[in-house]
């Protein structure tokens, strides 16, 4: 049943994207009075759809091979028409007689409509889910810096000013694609501006050690996401949410402090203070013989005031995000390319 769940799913998104990447073509073609003889979702190969109808000069329909969709334009050459249709003069309607730059418009609607769709859902996810963000000027006191920020020539108390000579907003930003996969940021430090070059091959550091080893918040948290069931996290009564703030009495400064601490006490119980809402309790787990307690844990912003995200600035971060992405994907596949890096 949940393998049928998951096809439905898979062919469920993919007919959402396909539809508004035709969308896409087919509304530029419109706009330019360019006829679209088909719009379809999946392919009718061999003629086979389980419907369709024709409104105006369009049939539109779906076919039966879910491989991705198609919409037909009047004069354009492409793998769904028959080049025989181009022997008669060009009609004021067809794809062929429109100027170059309505031409280029119709062929990258699609490619805009999927950034566009990604811009919408960044926006959403931002405005209805994270709906709070921390403003880099709140970070009076600066950063924390851990193993892989200290690798590249940050220093906890640094304040992060720009990134690639880009004012920095969120602070969330500093941890971005952008950033990971090569960089230069400029940081105030004790009130000297300082530049730091984040190497393009950073993110392969990161990827290993977590971004929770780079850099956080002066003041910030170790956030308990996950609590594997039957271990001794488990059994000594850590639950998911609580923040760790030391462990055998010394306050936690980085996550790979907190990791080392572990290991070096396998076989044997360690005391952990942690923050359980208002209560502060103490556990006190057995490391395995493995040097493991059996969570999973995350860096979260400490007691910083939050901006709440208005309609306009998620749409504005959304876009942001979205546009980081496509940076980030294109970066990587560079890198693929040039022999940088395995597929």
């Amino acid at each position: 049943m949940s393998g049928l769940i998951m096809t439905a799913q898979l062919i469920l998104g993919l007919a959402i994207l396909v539809t508004l990447h035709e969308l896409g073509h087919f509304l530029a073609a419109r706009a330019f009075g360019i006829r679209v003889e088909k719009f379809y979702l999946f392919f009718d190969a061999w003629g086979f759809k389980f419907f369709s109808f024709k409104k105006g000069d369009t049939e539109y329909g779906i076919g039966w091979l879910p491989l991705g969709g198609y919409v037909k334009i009047a004069g354009m050459i492409d793998e769904s028409m028959d080049t025989d249709a181009l022997k008669q003069e060009p009609q004021p309607w067809e794809f062929r007689s429109k100027p170059a730059w309505q031409r280029l418009i119709v062929m990258v609607g699609g490619v805009t409509m999927n950034v566009i769709l990604g811009i919408v859902i960044y926006s959403f996810s931002l405005l209805h889910y994270e709906q709070k963000y921390l403003s880099n000027n709140e970070v009076t006191d600066g950063i924390s810096s851990f193993e892989l920020g200290k690798k590249i020539g940050l220093e906890t108390g640094d304040k992060i000013v720009a990134i690639n000579g880009k004012p920095v907003e969120r602070f969330e930003d500093a941890l971005s694609g952008r950033v990971i996969f090569g960089c230069h940021l400029t940081v105030n430090r004790q009130g000297k501006m300082v530049d730091v070059t984040v190497p393009d091959d950073f993110y392969r550091q990161v990827s290993q050690a977590g971004r929770g080893n780079f850099i956080s918040t002066y003041h910030w948290d170790l956030v308990v996401d996950s609590v594997f069931s039957g271990k001794p996290a488990e059994m000594s009564g850590l639950k998911h949410g609580d923040k760790i703030v030391a462990i055998n009495n010394l306050r936690i400064f980085s996550p790979q402090e907190f990791k080392d601490e572990v290991v070096e006490n396998k076989n044997k119980s360690i005391n952990l203070v942690v923050l359980r809402g208002k209560d502060s309790l103490m556990v006190q787990p057995i490391v395995s013989d493995s040097g493991t307690i059996g969570i999973i844990h995350s860096v979260a912003f400490g007691d910083y005031p939050l901006t709440n995200y208005t309609l306009g600035s998620s749409l504005k971060y959304g876009t942001s995000d979205a546009l980081d992405a496509i940076v980030t994907n294109l970066k990587g596949l560079k890198r693929i390319f040039t022999g940088h890096e395995k597929a």
